[in-house]
């Protein structure tokens, strides 16, 4: 079971602790609110197996373009999406709208700072951290989101 603390900014597998962000605006499951949700959940779908790190994907498609400095100073206002997606999906009464919601666990820029939260309501992680946690997770494995 993946197990990501809120409280902590960290996302825990196994025997791995994996520095990373949440959401700017907290806790919640509303549909626009920009909040992490909380509860148990589980991997609906794994997206972008052997994209290379720093690959761009937009409504979970890749997009053709690779993360650079550059890239981003041309779309200042983007959220990145980048190198893989753990699509979430809540299993729980409160939290049965994550899919709905576009709750991804996902790489970002590597100078986007982890360990404080700056989300969208997502679960950020540095490409190599993705990578790493995509390749030894399965889809329906169970998430944890807890507070702390």
């Amino acid at each position: 079971m993946i197990i990501i603390n809120i409280a902590n900014q960290t996302l825990e597998f196994n025997d791995k602790t994996y520095a990373i962000s949440t959401a700017a605006n907290g806790i919640g499951e509303v549909e626009g609110s920009y909040c992490t949700p909380l509860g148990k959940f589980k991997i609906a779908e794994k997206i972008g197996q052997n994209l290379a790190s720093n690959s761009v994907l937009k409504g979970r498609v890749f997009t053709g373009e690779i993360y650079t400095a550059e890239l981003a100073q041309q779309h200042p206002k983007r959220d990145w999406i980048l190198t893989r997606i753990l699509w979430l999906d809540g299993v729980e009464s409160h939290n049965v709208n994550t899919k709905n919601r576009y709750i991804y666990i996902h790489g970002s820029p590597d100078e986007t700072p982890m360990g404080v939260a700056g989300s969208k309501g997502c679960i950020r992680m540095h490409n190599a951290d993705i990578i790493e946690l995509f390749d030894r997770v399965q889809t329906l494995e169970e998430v944890a989101i807890i507070a702390s």
